[in-house]
């Protein structure tokens, strides 16, 4: 069996946690290493939090480099009132047995992109984009060599998550998304408008609970903490998972709709910051070089973290 190959950069919390599980869990992936990047909580919190993760599923064959503690150009921002203060839900922390490894995040990205064949490598960016945007910029051969660039971000039809107009990846470093769009990688972006339909009912909660792994455990927990955080906060009894969803179409491609269009980022104005300007008319935006996903299988997106959460080898 041929396995993708796969560079997770992400933001731990919750959802990037129950991510994480069905990446380590997925021997169809040949996960090369996650890269921790500031965006739900501060990034020295995200790399501990991957390592935490990354040692309840039992690899720490796969390595954990730390990246980009602030956007390019702005403050950071967190959401720590949806992951919990430390990113983990109701998870007590610990510091991991495992370091993480040595260089920077970005630097990592390079390496392991140029030193494979040209688009072998698939990346998963369920956080801000600012590690990739750091390494496009050190080096723009990169974006010609990278395979698809699966985005946890955005939305359309759906409206923001952080503000009315943008979800919150995007809105976190928007210039950092800006330029990863504009540089011609293979983007296919999972905004609100497909993550939305994939969520977390009490049902498929039990269900996963149901399985007995840690990394089964781990990962419904963080459900529950979210379940009751939305139903808190937004007043939904089953809170959208976002951040397995690119993972999910690595793995198993006909669970999502796809359409081609072309994506813009709003970076100049406060009102509208981070808003996704997605144009699916050729007529108007010319070459639509992007994908955006318009619909998901939750049933399937959920299967398959079942299957990855219930594997204990």
């Amino acid at each position: 069996m041929t396995r993708q190959a796969l560079i997770i950069d992400c933001d731990p919390g919750v959802d990037d946690a129950v991510a994480l599980m069905l990446a380590f869990g997925s021997r169809e992936l040949d996960l090369l290493a996650v890269t921790a990047v500031g965006g739900n909580v501060p990034v020295a919190k995200t790399a501990r939090n991957a390592r935490i993760l990354r040692q309840i599923a039992g690899r720490e064959d796969v390595p954990v480099f730390m990246g980009a503690d602030r956007p390019l150009r702005r403050e950071p921002a967190g959401a720590g009132e949806f992951h919990g203060a430390e990113g983990l839900g109701d998870m007590a922390p610990f510091e991991p047995d495992a370091p993480c490894a040595e260089g920077h995040a970005a630097d990592a990205i390079i390496d392991l992109v140029m030193g494979r064949p040209e688009k072998s490598v698939a990346v998963a960016v369920l956080g801000p984009l600012t590690n990739l945007a750091l390494a496009l910029r050190r080096e723009p051969a990169l974006a010609a060599r990278l395979g698809p660039l699966a985005v946890m971000g955005g939305a359309r039809s759906e409206g923001g998550n952080i503000t009315a107009s943008a979800e919150f990846n995007i809105w976190a470093d928007p210039d950092a998304a800006a330029e990863v769009l504009a540089t011609g990688c293979e983007v296919v972006m999972f905004g609100l408008d497909a993550t939305h339909q994939v969520r977390a009912t009490t049902a498929r909660i039990a269900a996963l609970e149901a399985v007995g792994t840690p990394s089964a455990g781990a990962a419904a927990s963080m459900m529950r903490f979210s379940q009751r955080v939305e139903r808190r906060i937004v007043g939904w009894d089953a809170p959208p998972v976002h951040d397995p969803c690119p993972v999910a179409w690595l793995l198993k491609p006909d669970l999502f709709g796809l359409k081609p269009c072309r994506i813009a980022v709003e970076t100049d104005s406060d009102l509208t910051r981070g808003h996704t300007a997605v144009e699916f008319r050729e007529a108007v935006a010319g070459a639509l070089p992007h994908r955006w996903a318009v619909s998901a299988d939750a049933d399937g997106v959920f299967g398959l973290i079942e299957s990855a959460c219930g594997r204990g080898d």
